[in-house]
């Protein structure tokens, strides 16, 4: 015992030794599924979203930059690999940071972010285990939705006119040869110019036929106008219309605006296209698809290189964009790949297979998700390699046998680094969603639909004056002036009350005066009459038939013979005569004639 303590007074207990919570403990390296490693899906202060875990144990965090989220991506794998959870999560982290989305549903299981996740209880626990994995909490929750439907029976109607979409796209729709898409370019031009709005399918055929009747006017200016070709755009549209196509054009027309819009939460509205029906028409889908990325990229104004995307828009099935297309349409959609990045778009195209995307589109890709590919063919096994050459190597794992090993669920990612490097290649485990996996029941998304002021503005379709009404207005218009031309016409030559004022009827341009000869009348004279003899009956020659000649007394020649003779009485002996000189002279026209001739003059010839 100490000597400077009383020795009333007990030791001094010692401290008690430092454990792992104490702060002097040594640091230690916790699980992957602690609270203090998880981190928040989006990071608006680093501008980061949070995709899920890579590297060792799925342990590290694979984010994606949201200021080179504009720079496009893809989103590939075989039927089940797990490529619409992906884009359902990518889709909810940009509207958590404010980004509105468009997404079009093939399958119908994507109404689901309209609700809160977390009903299934078969996935409740393999979706918690997997966030603890990664490292993030899941907060499930709804997102704010807004339903749309070319046929208007699952959301509100999406419509567009054939003016704003223009002949190149309708051409590929409609799938006319390069001549039958000359008449469609004619067809606007002319509108264009004589200030016809086309703006339905009614329109379109009426301008349509308006070009078939005044194809002669037309040629000299814009080339041949058939028949056929009218007929054959006449039949397209016909079966466009009966596969309901017709929906599609009218007004009111859908207005971009309405597609990037915010909650009051600040969460981006998510447009989802119902395409289940859709799809059906894979034409349809693919040119209205094409048609929105077009009108994206003629409205909205440059912004050079945003903090985030305005909007973005995720495609499936996006082999459809390019299935049989012209090279002039995808020429025109790598152009709009390549700028309207400057405008704040994010295009993302989900499709099984990258190999299904141009090589052109492809190079505009910066954001990289690959699911699990199959390599079943010699084939497939070259897609494969050729997949794995697009990621920047990581010298942990070979590329392609990642690609085809990776499990549901996971991917093969690579994003955009700072400065726009590509990231390396990682096996990255994809967080799971917080909205509802799955489609929604009929009643739940009417309600949604019934709920949204958007039904105001685009439920009623509207049919103002366009091409059609006008054309028809232009048609009676010069019918009645036509008429009226007419009667007044009939009225001048006739007197006030009502009795012809020369003795002429309405074809008065052929009738000739009472007071004329017999000569004007008939063609032959007194003189005439008397050597031929009443008892022959011959008719009087209509004098329709008689052709103007200026030098006559009234405009009209009298039928004469050749030399100006009267006509004499032919014998049966002259129309004999006539008959033969008629034939001999057919006969000398052919090579045998020519022959004849020739022997005959050759024989007098050597007679001389």
């Amino acid at each position: 015992m100490p000597a400077d303590l009383p020795p009333d007074q007990p030791p001094a207990v010692p401290p008690p030794l430092p454990t792992r919570a104490s702060p002097e403990a040594p640091a230690a390296a916790p699980p992957a599924a602690t609270p203090a490693t998880v981190s928040r899906i989006v990071d608006l202060e680093g501008g980061t979203i949070h995709v899920g875990g890579c590297g060792e144990g799925h342990a590290n965090p694979e984010r994606m930059l949201l200021k080179y989220a504009n720079r496009h991506g893809l989103i590939a794998g075989a039927t089940g690999t797990g490529k619409t959870v992906t884009l359902q999560t990518l889709a909810e982290s940009l509207s958590l940071a404010g980004v509105p989305v468009f997404l079009s549903d093939v399958k119908g299981d994507l109404a689901g972010m309209a609700l809160k996740g977390g009903a299934d209880p078969k996935l409740v626990q393999p979706f918690a285990d997997r966030a603890a994995t990664i490292g993030v909490t899941l907060d499930y929750q709804s997102f704010p939705v807004t339903f749309w439907d070319v046929f208007g029976e699952k959301g509100h109607p999406v419509r567009s006119t054939p003016a704003e979409m223009g002949p190149l796209l309708l051409s590929r729709l409609l799938d006319l040869t390069p001549a039958q898409e000359g008449v469609m370019n004619i067809a606007f031009h002319v509108a264009d110019e004589q200030g016809l709005a086309v703006l339905d399918l009614a329109d379109l055929q009426a301008m349509l036929v308006w070009v078939g009747e005044n194809a002669s006017d037309l040629r000299l200016r814009y080339g041949n106008v058939s028949a056929a070709s009218i007929g054959a755009i006449q039949r397209a549209l016909l079966v466009l219309e009966t596969q309901g196509g017709a929906r599609l054009f009218g007004e009111p027309a859908l207005e971009l605006s309405d597609l990037m819009r915010v909650d009051a939460s600040g969460k981006g509205v998510v447009n989802i296209l119902a395409a289940d029906r859709l799809m059906q028409s894979p034409r349809l889908y693919s040119t209205f698809l094409l048609w929105l990325l077009s009108e994206l990229f003629e409205q909205l104004p440059e912004v050079g290189d945003p903090e985030k995307p305005r909007i973005a828009f995720f495609f499936d099935e996006a082999h459809l964009l390019f299935d049989g297309a012209p090279d002039a349409l995808v020429d025109k959609v790598e152009q709009v790949a390549r700028l309207i990045r400057s405008k704040g778009v994010s295009v993302w195209f989900i499709s099984q297979n990258p190999a299904d995307i141009p090589e052109t589109v492809l190079g505009q890709v910066g954001n990289r998700v690959q699911h699990a590919l199959r390599a079943f063919t010699a084939k497939d096994q070259k897609a494969l390699r050729m997949a794995a050459e697009n990621y920047r190597p990581n010298p942990d794992f070979d590329t392609a046998e990642a690609i085809q090993n990776v499990g549901t669920g996971e991917a093969v990612t690579s994003f955009l680094q700072p400065k726009g490097v590509p990231g390396i290649v990682q096996r990255t485990l994809v967080r799971p969603p917080l909205s509802q996996l799955g489609a929604i029941a009929d009643a739940e998304r009417a309600r949604i639909v019934g709920a949204s002021a958007l039904g105001l503005k685009y439920d009623k379709a509207l049919d103002r004056e366009s091409a059609r009404e006008m054309l028809v207005a232009r048609a009676t218009e010069a019918a009645d002036a036509g008429a009226a031309g007419h009667a007044r016409g009939s009225d001048a030559r006739r007197g006030g009350d009502g009795r012809a004022t020369d003795g002429r009827g309405e074809d008065d341009l052929f009738r000739m005066d009472e007071g004329r000869g017999r000569r004007d009348r008939g063609g032959f004279d007194d003189d005439d009459r008397a050597d031929d003899g009443p008892d022959r009956g011959e008719p009087e020659r209509h004098t329709r038939g008689r052709r103007y000649r200026a030098d006559e007394e009234d405009g009209y020649a009298t039928p004469r013979t050749r030399r100006g003779a009267a006509p004499a009485r032919r014998s049966q002996s002259d129309s004999i005569a006539t008959a033969f000189g008629k034939s001999l002279a057919r006969q000398i026209g052919t090579k045998a004639g020519q022959a004849l001739v020739r022997g005959v003059l050759g024989s007098w010839s050597r007679g001389r």
